[in-house]
């Protein structure tokens, strides 16, 4: 484990080098997340309507790369309509609140560095070492946390400003859902936590550098990981999960009266979040930046390429299920957060520190590891069969209820 305050301002680096680095550090965090959001909206429409068996953009630049720019254009050029009905001030701000968590959230991403199983994470810029992220403060995922809560008020304070019932509906329907699904991300996040034993976003990626018997996915189980993955894309209420914006029920759901650079600040937000989220879960779960590092060319070019390869996937899964995977029922979303995600992650974080627990206590043989598995693992059957007879008897009970009614 490394220091956890960025070596840059342990040095006896100058005031103008230091200044060069943050704003090299600063162009790194947005600029180059800026660009990417821009390539993966190109990439998602080329995606889908490969999905399709349709062209896709096509005209604005080789293979319609700046299909995405010249929209950006477009809109910034509209009129910026405000409905009379709203409050004017909370609907303008309101786009804000969006897309600047989903920035900040990037700043604490360490996104390369020397991440090989002898390097330390860092790279040498102007003769001092530092880390490729713009910050890495001690509590680093719990600002991951802070934010990806924050950016919810965005989508609240655009559905109750428009003085619309359909985008009020969807923003409602937005602050059930993330408090729904922020249980089950924070127990995934406390699984990582308990393996790692820091809060550092460059030490959590740092702990993971000597292989893939190193990564989060496996020293916790890969339970955690798939727990996070279904609550992200949940709280981001990207598709599937995107009932605030179900246009047979809600129109355009919280940004129905949006128009011009205000609704494409929303819709920049939703694909940056992806990004970011992405971005987390590779940092938490697959490594970070680390993996294998030929012996030619800077650790940290290996290291970027690791991580943008790693994003890239996730991001393409991402696509995937918004092309493919249904859009359920708001009360199936509902059950299945509270009734299944949430006792699964607690059950599995009560699992571990079993685990953990046992093993500091001297009891470390593969019999009585296998044998607190086991116990373990027929309890967590036994309670989960208990859940899907509760979740059973209830579906029952709702289908003759409505029998009742229209009966």
């Amino acid at each position: 484990m490394t220091f956890a305050l960025d070596p840059l301002f342990l040095g006896d680096a100058g005031t103008l080098e230091v200044l060069l680095i943050v704003i090299l550090k600063v162009l790194v965090a947005f600029g180059v997340l800026l660009l990417t959001v821009m390539l993966y909206i190109w990439w998602m429409r080329k995606f889908i309507s490969d999905m399709q068996n349709r062209v896709g953009p096509s005209r604005a630049g080789p293979f319609g790369i700046l299909q995405t720019l010249a929209d950006g254009v477009k809109l910034f050029f509209k009129e910026d309509l405000i409905p009379n009905k709203s409050d004017k001030f909370v609907f303008k701000l309101a786009p804000f609140f969006s897309i600047v968590p989903a920035l900040l959230v990037f700043t604490v991403v360490p996104v390369a560095g020397d991440f090989s199983s002898a390097g330390d994470g860092t790279v040498t810029w102007f003769g001092n070492k530092t880390f490729v992220q713009l910050a890495d403060p001690h509590i680093g995922i719990l600002f991951v946390l802070a934010m990806s809560s924050i950016a919810v008020y965005g989508i609240m304070l655009a559905g109750w400003s428009s003085g619309s019932k359909s985008p009020l509906l969807g923003s409602v329907r937005a602050s059930a859902q993330m408090v729904s699904y922020e249980a089950a991300l924070g127990l995934a996040l406390v699984a990582v936590l308990m393996k790692t034993g820091t809060l550092s976003t460059h030490n959590i990626a740092l702990s993971q550098n000597g292989g893939i018997a190193d990564w989060g996915l496996v020293v916790t189980g890969f339970v955690p990981f798939f727990i996070f993955f279904i609550a992200t894309t949940a709280e981001l209420n990207t598709p599937p999960f995107d009932l605030v914006e179900a246009e047979q029920e809600l129109v355009g759901g919280f940004h129905t009266e949006y128009s011009s650079i205000r609704f494409a600040l929303f819709f920049m937000a939703e694909f940056m979040n992806v990004i970011t989220m992405s971005a987390v879960m590779v940092t938490l779960f697959f490594g970070g930046p680390g993996g294998y590092y030929p012996p030619f060319g800077p650790a940290w070019f290996w290291g970027l390429l690791w991580f943008v390869g790693k994003v890239f996937i996730f991001a393409s899964v991402f696509v995937w299920m918004r092309g493919t995977l249904p859009r359920p029922r708001y009360d199936q979303l509902m059950d299945f957060g509270w009734k299944l995600l949430i006792p699964l992650a607690l059950g599995w974080v009560m699992l571990l520190a079993t685990l953990d627990v046992f093993k500091d206590r001297g009891h470390d043989s593969g019999l009585s590891q296998l044998l607190i598995l086991v116990i373990s693992v027929v309890t967590l059957t036994l309670l989960a069969g208990l859940l899907m007879k509760s979740i059973s008897i209830g579906k029952h009970k709702r289908e003759l209820e409505g029998e009742e009614v229209f009966g």
